[in-house]
Protein backbone atom coordinates (compact mmCIF):
# COMPACT_ATOMS: atom_id res chain seq x y z
CA UNK A 1 0.00 0.00 0.00
CA UNK A 2 1.44 3.70 -1.31
CA UNK A 3 1.86 5.95 1.39
CA UNK A 4 -0.10 8.38 -0.67
CA UNK A 5 -3.68 7.50 -1.31
CA UNK A 6 -5.03 7.98 -4.85
CA UNK A 7 -8.38 8.55 -5.75
CA UNK A 8 -8.39 4.82 -7.32
CA UNK A 9 -7.81 3.66 -4.22
CA UNK A 10 -9.95 5.87 -2.32
CA UNK A 11 -12.67 4.64 -4.90
CA UNK A 12 -11.52 0.62 -3.37
CA UNK A 13 -12.07 1.81 0.03
CA UNK A 14 -15.73 3.27 -0.43
CA UNK A 15 -16.75 0.14 -1.89
CA UNK A 16 -15.82 -1.81 0.39
CA UNK A 17 -17.47 0.26 2.93
CA UNK A 18 -20.67 -0.19 0.65
CA UNK A 19 -20.09 -3.89 1.13
CA UNK A 20 -20.22 -3.05 5.31
CA UNK A 21 -16.34 -4.42 5.44
CA UNK A 22 -14.86 -1.09 6.58
CA UNK A 23 -11.51 -2.22 6.58
CA UNK A 24 -9.18 0.91 6.87
CA UNK A 25 -12.29 3.18 6.10
CA UNK A 26 -14.04 3.29 9.95
CA UNK A 27 -17.29 2.16 8.61
CA UNK A 28 -17.52 -0.82 10.83
CA UNK A 29 -17.33 -4.62 10.09
CA UNK A 30 -19.71 -6.86 9.07
CA UNK A 31 -20.55 -10.41 9.13
CA UNK A 32 -22.17 -11.73 6.15
CA UNK A 33 -24.04 -14.20 7.91
CA UNK A 34 -26.41 -12.25 9.54
CA UNK A 35 -27.32 -9.45 6.61
CA UNK A 36 -27.74 -12.65 4.74
CA UNK A 37 -30.07 -14.77 6.86
CA UNK A 38 -32.37 -11.17 7.44
CA UNK A 39 -32.72 -10.71 3.45
CA UNK A 40 -33.19 -14.37 2.88
CA UNK A 41 -35.83 -14.45 5.72
CA UNK A 42 -37.58 -11.42 4.08
CA UNK A 43 -39.87 -10.81 1.07
CA UNK A 44 -37.69 -9.34 -1.79
CA UNK A 45 -38.77 -5.75 -1.93
CA UNK A 46 -38.60 -4.78 -5.89
CA UNK A 47 -37.37 -1.34 -6.29
CA UNK A 48 -36.64 1.25 -9.07
CA UNK A 49 -33.26 0.27 -11.05
CA UNK A 50 -30.54 2.43 -11.81
CA UNK A 51 -28.07 1.55 -15.07
CA UNK A 52 -24.54 2.26 -14.60
CA UNK A 53 -25.14 5.69 -17.00
CA UNK A 54 -27.80 6.82 -13.94
CA UNK A 55 -25.45 6.72 -11.50
CA UNK A 56 -23.04 8.17 -13.00
CA UNK A 57 -25.30 11.28 -13.54
CA UNK A 58 -25.70 11.45 -10.04
CA UNK A 59 -22.35 11.39 -9.42
CA UNK A 60 -21.37 14.12 -12.67
CA UNK A 61 -24.57 16.71 -10.51
CA UNK A 62 -21.93 16.86 -7.71
CA UNK A 63 -20.20 19.58 -6.45
CA UNK A 64 -17.36 19.68 -3.17
CA UNK A 65 -17.82 22.06 -0.81
CA UNK A 66 -15.52 24.49 -2.89
CA UNK A 67 -18.05 24.03 -5.99
CA UNK A 68 -15.70 21.89 -7.73
CA UNK A 69 -17.25 19.47 -9.84
CA UNK A 70 -16.68 15.52 -8.83
CA UNK A 71 -14.18 14.02 -11.12
CA UNK A 72 -15.84 10.39 -12.85
CA UNK A 73 -13.97 7.66 -11.82
CA UNK A 74 -14.40 5.10 -15.05
CA UNK A 75 -16.06 2.05 -14.19
CA UNK A 76 -12.92 -0.43 -15.85
CA UNK A 77 -10.89 1.97 -12.96
CA UNK A 78 -13.35 0.84 -9.98
CA UNK A 79 -13.22 -2.86 -11.03
CA UNK A 80 -9.48 -3.12 -11.58
CA UNK A 81 -9.68 -1.68 -7.93
CA UNK A 82 -12.13 -4.35 -6.94
CA UNK A 83 -9.68 -7.18 -8.04
CA UNK A 84 -6.49 -5.68 -6.78
CA UNK A 85 -8.94 -5.45 -3.17
CA UNK A 86 -9.22 -9.29 -3.16
CA UNK A 87 -5.66 -10.44 -4.34
CA UNK A 88 -4.42 -8.15 -1.11
CA UNK A 89 -7.17 -9.56 1.43
CA UNK A 90 -5.81 -13.44 0.19
CA UNK A 91 -2.38 -12.53 1.73
CA UNK A 92 -2.78 -9.73 4.42
CA UNK A 93 -2.69 -10.43 7.91
CA UNK A 94 -5.11 -8.63 10.29
CA UNK A 95 -5.28 -8.72 14.00
CA UNK A 96 -7.44 -9.50 15.54
CA UNK A 97 -7.80 -12.50 12.99
CA UNK A 98 -11.77 -11.85 13.54
CA UNK A 99 -11.48 -8.88 11.23
CA UNK A 100 -10.14 -10.67 7.83
CA UNK A 101 -13.10 -13.03 8.34
CA UNK A 102 -15.48 -10.34 8.11
CA UNK A 103 -13.58 -8.53 5.53
CA UNK A 104 -13.82 -11.56 3.15
CA UNK A 105 -16.91 -11.96 3.61
CA UNK A 106 -17.98 -8.63 2.76
CA UNK A 107 -15.30 -7.83 -0.09
CA UNK A 108 -17.33 -8.05 -3.12
CA UNK A 109 -20.44 -6.00 -4.45
CA UNK A 110 -23.64 -7.38 -4.33
CA UNK A 111 -24.90 -9.17 -7.47
CA UNK A 112 -26.44 -7.33 -10.45
CA UNK A 113 -26.05 -4.03 -8.15
CA UNK A 114 -24.71 -0.90 -10.61
CA UNK A 115 -22.56 1.30 -9.31
CA UNK A 116 -20.14 4.83 -9.79
CA UNK A 117 -18.20 6.95 -8.50
CA UNK A 118 -16.54 10.50 -8.34
CA UNK A 119 -13.58 12.54 -6.78
CA UNK A 120 -12.39 15.42 -5.86
CA UNK A 121 -8.95 16.67 -4.16
CA UNK A 122 -8.67 19.54 -2.42
CA UNK A 123 -5.52 21.92 -1.81
CA UNK A 124 -6.37 23.53 0.94
CA UNK A 125 -6.51 20.74 3.43
CA UNK A 126 -4.76 18.29 1.56
CA UNK A 127 -7.79 15.91 1.49
CA UNK A 128 -9.75 13.97 -1.24
CA UNK A 129 -13.07 13.41 -1.12
CA UNK A 130 -14.29 10.12 -2.73
CA UNK A 131 -18.53 9.66 -3.06
CA UNK A 132 -19.68 6.15 -4.39
CA UNK A 133 -23.61 5.14 -5.29
CA UNK A 134 -24.96 1.60 -5.71
CA UNK A 135 -27.89 0.62 -6.97
CA UNK A 136 -29.26 -3.28 -5.81
CA UNK A 137 -32.50 -4.92 -7.34
CA UNK A 138 -34.05 -5.58 -3.81
CA UNK A 139 -34.11 -2.73 -1.28
CA UNK A 140 -33.61 -4.89 1.44
CA UNK A 141 -30.23 -6.25 1.04
CA UNK A 142 -27.77 -2.76 1.71
CA UNK A 143 -30.32 -1.79 4.24
CA UNK A 144 -29.43 -5.55 6.08
CA UNK A 145 -25.94 -4.86 5.72
CA UNK A 146 -25.64 -1.19 7.21
CA UNK A 147 -27.58 -2.92 10.18
CA UNK A 148 -25.23 -5.34 10.63
CA UNK A 149 -21.94 -3.03 10.14
CA UNK A 150 -23.33 -0.91 12.90
CA UNK A 151 -23.89 -3.48 15.20
CA UNK A 152 -20.73 -5.34 14.43
CA UNK A 153 -18.28 -1.80 14.48
CA UNK A 154 -17.25 -2.43 18.11
CA UNK A 155 -15.67 -5.89 17.11
CA UNK A 156 -13.17 -3.96 15.51
CA UNK A 157 -12.58 -0.22 16.68
CA UNK A 158 -8.46 -0.77 16.68
CA UNK A 159 -7.31 -3.86 14.05
CA UNK A 160 -4.02 -3.99 11.92
CA UNK A 161 -3.34 -4.83 8.38
CA UNK A 162 -0.13 -6.17 7.38
CA UNK A 163 -0.64 -6.77 3.02
CA UNK A 164 2.38 -5.41 0.25
CA UNK A 165 4.80 -5.19 2.89
CA UNK A 166 3.33 -2.49 4.57
CA UNK A 167 1.59 -2.46 8.32
CA UNK A 168 -1.93 -0.18 8.91
CA UNK A 169 -2.83 0.12 12.30
CA UNK A 170 -6.50 1.67 12.56
CA UNK A 171 -8.41 2.88 15.56
CA UNK A 172 -11.96 3.42 14.46
CA UNK A 173 -14.71 6.32 16.78
CA UNK A 174 -18.34 6.12 15.73
CA UNK A 175 -19.36 9.81 14.90
CA UNK A 176 -22.75 11.29 15.37
CA UNK A 177 -23.82 11.92 11.38
CA UNK A 178 -27.79 11.13 10.37
CA UNK A 179 -28.27 11.46 6.27
CA UNK A 180 -31.31 11.91 4.66
CA UNK A 181 -31.13 8.38 4.39
CA UNK A 182 -33.38 5.19 6.04
CA UNK A 183 -30.56 4.27 7.26
CA UNK A 184 -26.82 6.25 8.16
CA UNK A 185 -23.65 5.02 9.53
CA UNK A 186 -20.83 7.07 10.16
CA UNK A 187 -17.02 6.56 11.87
CA UNK A 188 -13.69 8.92 12.09
CA UNK A 189 -10.52 6.56 11.49
CA UNK A 190 -6.90 7.26 12.03
CA UNK A 191 -4.65 5.19 10.44
CA UNK A 192 -0.70 5.02 11.28
CA UNK A 193 1.84 3.06 8.84
CA UNK A 194 4.27 1.20 10.21
CA UNK A 195 6.44 3.70 8.53
CA UNK A 196 5.30 6.43 10.81
CA UNK A 197 3.30 8.41 8.19
CA UNK A 198 -0.60 9.04 9.41
CA UNK A 199 -3.62 10.19 7.69
CA UNK A 200 -7.37 10.18 8.82
CA UNK A 201 -10.34 8.86 7.26
CA UNK A 202 -14.32 10.08 7.31
CA UNK A 203 -16.81 8.15 5.98
CA UNK A 204 -20.64 8.62 5.96
CA UNK A 205 -23.05 6.06 4.47
CA UNK A 206 -26.60 6.49 3.92
CA UNK A 207 -29.09 4.19 2.45
CA UNK A 208 -32.82 5.15 0.98
CA UNK A 209 -34.75 2.10 -0.81
CA UNK A 210 -32.09 0.34 -3.13
CA UNK A 211 -29.64 3.12 -3.56
CA UNK A 212 -26.71 3.25 -1.21
CA UNK A 213 -24.04 6.33 -1.21
CA UNK A 214 -20.98 6.36 0.80
CA UNK A 215 -18.62 9.48 0.96
CA UNK A 216 -14.95 9.30 2.29
CA UNK A 217 -12.57 12.08 3.14
CA UNK A 218 -9.02 10.98 3.36
CA UNK A 219 -6.46 13.46 4.87
CA UNK A 220 -3.64 14.70 7.65
CA UNK A 221 -6.16 16.25 9.57
CA UNK A 222 -9.52 15.56 8.26
CA UNK A 223 -12.36 15.68 11.70
CA UNK A 224 -15.47 14.91 12.10
CA UNK A 225 -16.71 18.33 11.27
CA UNK A 226 -15.76 17.16 7.55
CA UNK A 227 -19.42 15.02 8.31
CA UNK A 228 -21.28 18.17 7.58
CA UNK A 229 -20.43 18.53 4.15
CA UNK A 230 -20.36 14.75 3.24
CA UNK A 231 -23.81 14.43 4.72
CA UNK A 232 -24.73 17.39 1.81
CA UNK A 233 -23.27 15.36 -0.94
CA UNK A 234 -24.92 11.84 0.01
CA UNK A 235 -28.22 13.60 0.16
CA UNK A 236 -27.69 14.59 -2.85
CA UNK A 237 -27.95 11.58 -4.21
CA UNK A 238 -30.46 9.62 -1.43
CA UNK A 239 -32.83 12.83 -3.11
CA UNK A 240 -33.58 10.19 -5.97
CA UNK A 241 -33.66 7.12 -4.33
Amino acid sequence: MQRRITPAALVLTALVALTGCGAGTGSGTAAASPATAETQSATPTLAKTYSNEDLTALISALKDSEGRPLTVVPSAQIDQGIIKSKELLKSAVFTPTACKVLADSNSQLPENSTYAAGSTMSAADKAATVVTVIALQDAQTMTAQLKAARSAATQCQTFTIEAAGQKITTETTPVGAATAGDESFAALAKQSLGTGAEQTVLTVTGVRGNLAATAVKVGPAVTEEASAELIQLINAILAHG
